[in-house]
């Protein structure tokens, strides 16, 4: 069984200007992973799948029209990633790797071992299971950059369509992709880079891409805009909802808590972290810092000069901050034991003793 957990009441809210982060608990594998994209295995059939995807807005954006799920898995080796993706009308062009991937419909995986916003991965695939890997060493709003040159060594990937890809003359039910993902491969960006333990958590998202086509002569093509000739844009659906048209802001993520236990062997609670609403705090110091330099061309020095109404009066307790006109650094008393929380100019958090 898998788990799921809406944590605003356990958050005190959803972080300010997003939606809600979501959890899920990721169990073991009870068998090697075969990964051939048809998900056959024991382990597979013993988790469910998670809720369905949302419009990246959350509640502001138009329910998706099409169902998008995961699951997930683990064992010493690698970590499994599968979804389905309901499509009537399975199509895609791009064939090597590395390509903008997203310029098909594509399924999208972003992965923040260490949750400081920094060094995180970003898998893309599409229905011809082509494959674009992406190193980011900070989110492009912080100036990236993305290393598309970077690959996961030794990843394994594989897609199935339930139809016909690039026909158009028949109705497919959809592509299911599977990934094992080996651990040697991204520990790098991990806690002590190592692979998790049970109950370690790490912020994880994912996105599908999805363009409004139609069939001209036989062929698929992407539905244009009459004004401007170019392609309407496309639809965005994501499992925990970002509050906005950008995947790249990983403090918006959901967070998955690793479990030893076997897939379905019971429920392992999912413990929320008492120092998420600090970092979230933090956070909402970063916001209001990046629109009082637009406006002011400087970094504010204090509270009192940043516009942040919905801070917790009681996250004033303990706020410390020095700031040039330039750079600044923020923290804040960790609720969970000892030690500081700290938030700098280019959006990085991390945890002093």
């Amino acid at each position: 069984m898998f788990a799921v957990f809406v944590l605003s009441t356990l958050l005190g809210g959803a972080p300010q200007g997003s939606a809600t982060p979501l959890a899920y608990v990721c169990y073991r594998s009870l068998e090697a992973v075969v990964v051939d994209g048809r998900l056959d295995e024991s382990s597979w059939q013993r988790v469910q799948w998670s809720e369905p995807f949302v419009d990246i807005l959350g509640t502001d954006g138009s329910a998706p029209g099409l169902r998008t799920q995961f699951k997930m898995l683990w064992d010493d080796a690698y970590l499994y990633i599968a979804a389905f993706i309901e499509e009537p009308h399975v199509w895609a062009t791009l064939t090597e790797r590395d390509a903008v991937m997203y310029h098909d419909d594509d399924f999208e995986v972003f992965l923040d071992p260490d949750g400081d916003t920094h060094q995180y991965y970003e898998i893309e695939i599409n229905a011809l299971g082509s494959v674009w890997d992406l190193f980011l060493v900070k989110p492009y709003r912080d100036g990236g950059p993305a290393i598309s040159a970077w690959d996961i060594r030794e990843l394994r990937s594989a897609v199935a369509v339930d139809g016909t890809i690039n026909d158009p003359s028949d109705t497919d039910r959809g592509w299911t992709v599977e990934f094992a993902i080996p651990w040697k491969a991204i520990t790098e960006a991990a806690p002590g880079r190592q692979r998790p333990s049970d109950g370690d958590q790490w912020r994880v998202n994912f996105s599908r891409v999805d363009w409004d086509m139609e069939i001209e002569e036989g062929v698929y093509h992407k539905v244009t805009d009459p004004a401007t000739g170019r392609p309407v844009p496309e639809h965005n659906w994501v499992w925990s909802p970002q509050g906005a048209v950008n995947m790249h802001m990983p403090e918006r993520w959901g967070f998955v808590q690793f479990s030893d236990r076997l897939a379905g062997d019971g429920v392992a609670p999912f413990v929320v972290d008492a120092d998420e609403p600090v970092r979230q705090a933090l956070r909402a110091v970063y916001h209001a810092q990046r629109v009082h330099r637009a406006d002011a061309g400087w970094y504010a020095e204090g509270l009192e000069q940043l516009k942040l109404t919905a801070f917790d009066p009681a996250e004033r307790v303990g706020f410390a901050m020095q700031a040039t006109s330039l750079q600044y650094t923020a923290s804040l008393p960790a609720r969970a034991g000892t030690g500081r929380w700290h938030i700098r100019d280019d959006g990085k958090v991390w945890h002093t003793p």
